[in-house]
């Protein structure tokens, strides 16, 4: 009889704990060696070999999570994605990518595909046909992100398998902005599921960390090339990650319920030209969030009415912290501009609809009244510095 699939909350708490066999203690016990026996054992355990207890114990947790055969995690999410796409792409191989991709990811192929003689088509659209038609003879892999960083734009990923499978490729997802709380893309039949564990998996801004999971096929190809590229994760980091998933399930949840109100709020605000977000019913894939995503996340993006400077704005802020990274439990924003996207050229960024005036906003899991009330007068101050500067002009 197959066994029953434990609960998402369930799964956080306890797949993959070490079982504390000495002192019978209630948390995993942590391993810090990095010289292990080779004699009379059935795994030769090294750090970078991605085995040690504590790295096999997460990677158990993160494949249930993901409905994956296998998981490995890395030292970020760049080694994890770098990693997974170098698994499966060789010098005169074709990757087609779509338009909207993190800045990390972006710079790795602009800058260094070239390098590795592999060629990459980035797409003008999200359509299924928008990949399909850009598929040579020699393409290898599709990799999309959805929602994409930072516009929140949604990728059909029934669509993408099947035009994956279609054309005999390999799927990658960046899945970080999901979650595997919002959204598990197996389900949806893609190959290889990536995360910056930096995120929501860690969720409170002080761990960086990567994650792959997929069947132990593609996940042993990804492994014999990571041992060689070294970007393995050492194993106190590993136990907080472990310890950080355990309330994932809980944390998520009350971000994407701050995100839905602060959504709606904004979007009716006469400051705010427009608000991303999959979860308003004005968002153009609403309808497909809703049919491929359990929860709609805890990003959102915001762009602010011509005459309101988005660096006053972030630096009037009392609550609310301007920050560089995302899916923290407290609330942070950022220009995408100034720093996710600031390796990406000003034209492309333009191109993508990616204006100085965005502000991406991560929502942590702090009281929404209270949220709502230092945007308000974080926006009130800055208004009010304006109309003092011009009057002085005067």
């Amino acid at each position: 009889m197959q066994e029953k699939r434990k609960g998402l909350n369930t799964i956080c708490t306890h797949t993959g704990e070490l079982k504390d066999e000495t002192f019978k203690g209630a948390v995993s016990p942590l391993y810090m060696s990095t010289s292990y026996a080779f004699e009379d054992v059935e795994v030769k355990r090294y750090p970078r070999y991605f085995n040690t207890p504590n790295q096999q114990a997460l990677c158990e947790k993160i494949a249930a999570l993901e409905k994956a055969e296998a998981a490995l995690i890395f030292g970020s999410g760049m080694a994890a994605i770098s990693t997974s796409l170098l698994a499966f792409l060789r010098s005169g191989d074709h990757v087609v990518m779509q338009n909207m991709l993190y800045g990390g990811t972006y710079n790795l192929v602009i800058r260094h595909f070239e390098d590795f003689g592999i060629e990459y088509t980035l797409t003008d659209g999200l359509a299924p046909g928008d990949f399909e038609k850009e598929i040579k003879e020699n393409t290898r892999v599709i990799y999309v992100e959805t929602p994409s960083n930072p516009l929140l734009t949604l990728t059909d990923l029934e669509a993408i398998t099947a035009v994956a499978k279609k054309h005999g490729l390999i799927s990658m997802i960046d899945n970080t902005f999901a979650s595997p709380v919002n959204q598990t893309p197996i389900d949806f039949g893609i190959d290889i599921v990536i995360h910056s564990a930096t995120k929501y998996m860690g969720g409170h801004s002080d761990i960086c960390a990567g994650a792959v999971a997929s069947t132990s096929e593609n996940m042993d190809r990804i492994f014999k090339l990571g041992i060689a590229l070294g970007g393995s994760l050492s194993d106190y980091t590993v136990w907080l990650l472990e310890r950080s998933m355990k309330t994932m399930g809980l944390r998520v949840k009350a971000q994407n319920d701050n995100a839905q109100k602060l959504a709606e709020y904004l979007d009716n605000h006469e400051d705010i030209e427009q608000v991303y977000y999959p979860g308003l019913a004005s968002h153009p894939d609403h309808k497909l969030a809703t049919r491929q995503m359990k929860g709609f996340g805890g990003m959102m993006s915001f762009e602010l009415n011509k005459g309101i400077d988005p660096s006053v704005f972030m630096n009037a802020l009392q609550l609310i912290k301007p920050s560089m990274s995302l899916a923290g439990i407290e609330s942070t924003v950022l220009s995408p501009a100034k720093t996710s996207h600031a390796l990406m050229p000003p034209e492309e960024r333009a191109k993508q609809g990616i204006s100085d005036r965005l502000i991406r906003f991560s929502l942590g899991i702090e009281e929404t009244e209270d949220l709502i009330s230092d945007i308000d007068q974080a926006l009130e101050r800055t208004k009010n510095m304006a109309a003092l500067v011009d009057s002085e002009k005067y």
